[in-house]
């Protein structure tokens, strides 16, 4: 009898370790499950959200508080709220240059749904700057060139003639 208490047991936790292990709330430590993502990949790794995140800071010289809140509580940032509209304005963003990537340069996404190598993206227009001023570029000073330089496509300048009576040079 008391080796059947004891089997009963073995075979009690057992179970309980192989359901625990089989639970989908379970996951790797290093794999973390992101909320309430709109527009990047459900599946996306915690590498491929950090280097994402990263680029978008740098492109638009900004920190994670620009789009996400912090939460007072726990003393960390949300990242999975809404609360702030510059979170909203980056993902209608990030459509458009997906869009425009798909569309003018036939860029692919790759398993994940990130797209592989992209022409357009944040930096393109925001370098750095997290509202990029309109620049007309009729408003913009002209490119200075070199004396005698012409612009590309144009024939060069016909020499100076030198004035009248003065020597012929070359002879």
């Amino acid at each position: 009898m008391n080796l059947n208490k004891k089997l009963l047991a073995v075979i009690g936790l057992s179970s309980g370790v192989l359901f625990m292990a089989m639970s989908p709330a379970t996951q790797k430590a290093d794999e973390p499950k992101f909320k309430n993502l709109k527009v990047l990949p459900k599946n996306i790794t915690g590498e491929e959200m950090h280097k994402t995140m990263e680029e978008w800071e740098h492109a638009l010289g900004a920190r994670c508080s620009f789009c996400h809140e912090r939460n007072e509580e726990t003393k960390k940032m949300d990242f999975a709220s809404d609360a702030k509209p510059e979170k909203q304005m980056a993902r209608e963003m990030y459509k458009m240059t997906q869009a425009i990537n798909k569309k003018y340069f036939h860029s692919k996404k790759d398993s994940t749904g990130m797209v592989v190598e992209s022409n357009v993206n944040c930096y393109s227009c925001h370098r750095g700057v997290s509202h990029p001023e309109i620049i007309r570029a009729s408003e913009l000073p002209r490119a200075q060139r070199p004396e005698g330089q012409a612009p590309t496509g144009t024939p060069p300048p016909p020499p100076p003639t030198p004035p009248a009576g003065a020597p012929a040079s070359g002879k």
